[in-house]
């Protein structure tokens, strides 16, 4: 027969055992709340590198085009040699830029960017970064060649914005060089062959090589 003391340490046991509970469950619901309210914010700030990383793309494009469209003598154009011609166009009189500076990669933090090359030139510039993207649909038109990636290293900004796809196509006419190739490796490669005589020869693309573009030094940028 239980005594009134008794009674009472039996009911305060009980009370504690489930205040133990209580707490555990609360501990337990706050580690998940913290750990979604990261992802989400992770993934927040992956969505942004993303816009940064897309505006960054079309930048370069747009430079590249510049360089391109500038007529040389007899008409002639030419695509740049290096990154370092987007900042200082020596083939003209005076200081012409048509980029300010050679751009941090939001994906990889460093301003080195695979290259995207027919003949030795650049056509374009692609990201280091081997990461998964979010985004892989809803691309402006001039982007609609970056759904469906696998990797931010895919996403490859030319000029014109579609020569890739002129390439796999053998619609492109009027260049000559070697087949297109990429240095900095991870963009893939397309079967695209030599390019002389405004005819597209099928052949086997050149593999990739490891060779992201070195940061600028500060005295370049102010030139």
């Amino acid at each position: 027969m239980l005594t009134p003391l008794s009674s009472f340490w039996s009911t305060r046991h009980r009370e504690a055992g489930f205040a133990y509970l209580w707490v555990l469950f609360l501990v337990a619901f706050l580690g998940l709340s913290l750990t979604a309210a990261v992802e989400v914010d992770a993934t927040n700030v992956q969505r942004e590198r993303e816009k940064e990383l897309l505006s960054i793309g079309r930048q370069f494009r747009v430079a590249i085009g510049r360089y391109y469209e500038t007529q040389l003598t007899a008409g002639r154009r030419e695509y740049p040699a290096e990154l370092a011609d987007l900042l200082r166009d020596k083939r003209v009189p005076g200081i012409k830029r048509h980029l300010r500076q050679v751009f941090v990669d939001p994906m990889t933090g460093k301003s080195e960017w695979g290259l995207v090359k027919i003949g030795g030139r650049i056509v374009g510039v692609h990201s280091l970064s081997e990461k998964l993207p979010i985004k892989q649909d809803g691309f402006e038109a001039d982007s609609a060649n970056l759904r469906g990636k696998k990797k931010y290293s895919e996403w490859v900004f030319t000029y014109p914005a579609d020569l890739v796809v002129q390439l796999e196509a053998g619609s492109i006419k009027g260049q000559v060089g070697p087949s297109l190739s990429y240095e900095g490796g991870g963009a893939g490669q397309v079967n695209s062959g030599l390019v002389t005589s405004g005819q597209l020869i099928p052949g086997q693309h050149s593999p990739a090589q490891v060779t992201p573009v070195p940061p600028l030094r500060q005295n370049e940028l102010n030139r």
